[in-house]
């Protein structure tokens, strides 16, 4: 069945949602941070119905971040999301660009977590700097933002079916059109989508990331894969 890539309206917000929830559940990487950044639990009526309002609520302050939703042509369903910054203007300072911290979390959970979207955060400035560029970051991105965690995200009911390959061809669209680098920070088990698409790791010796097992409570350590694509119209 055909898929089609939009942007993303109010009314979404919900179903794209327990799409990006579904999907990281699903994922044990993606489990491990959604228990990280919520650990009081994130499948309750009573979390989603904040979760929903507060992003609302970002919705109609966001200046950089944009959402995409994947749709079943054929059922108008919502299959798979998007949730990305596009930096046409780049953040100037160093400070402006600085991790913010998890401002719902506090004590040794807010330190857990920092220990990990710090790092990721540390990688993406020294890749990427001030420049412009499209990101899908997985970490906070706003210290008013509550909700912001940067995704993309299949319905497992659904994967298999190209739709993630539908959404990684949106972006890079997007980023052959408007001529801005696409970084990532990937997951294991997407890392060779990305690669078909266009991306390539970034050298260890300019940045990486690895995940302690004592941290991420896994019986290893976890390497992020960290993931770059220059728009082709660059010839790069």
């Amino acid at each position: 069945m055909p898929f089609a890539v939009l942007p993303a309206l109010i009314p979404d917000i919900k179903p794209l949602y327990d799409t990006y929830f579904s999907a990281f559940t699903a994922d044990p990487d993606g489990r491990k941070i959604l228990e990280i950044l919520f650990p009081d639990g994130y499948t309750s009526d009573e979390f989603r119905k904040a979760h929903t309002e507060g992003t609302l609520a970002w919705l109609h302050k966001a200046e950089s971040q944009y959402t995409w939703k994947c749709v079943d042509v054929a059922t108008g369903e919502i299959v798979g999301m998007a949730l990305c910054d596009v930096f046409i203007q780049p953040k100037a300072t160093k400070e402006e660009r600085a991790y913010p911290g998890i401002p719902w979390l506090a004590g040794e959970q807010r330190e857990r977590a920092d220990q990990i979207l710090g790092p990721l955060c540390e990688a993406r400035e020294k890749v990427m700097g001030g420049g412009a560029y499209i990101c899908k970051f997985l970490g906070s991105g706003n210290d008013e933002c509550w909700k912001d965690v940067h995704a993309i995200a299949v319905d497992p009911k659904h994967q298999g079916r190209g739709a993630g390959a539908m959404i990684v061809k949106q972006l890079v669209n997007l980023s052959n059109d408007s001529n801005l680098p696409i970084y990532l920070e990937s997951s294991a088990s997407a890392e060779g989508l990305y690669k078909k698409m266009g991306f390539v790791r970034v050298p260890k010796e300019k940045a990486s990331v690895v995940h302690s097992k004592e941290v991420l409570g896994t019986e290893t350590d976890v390497e992020v894969p960290l993931m770059i694509k220059t728009p082709a119209r660059t010839g790069l």
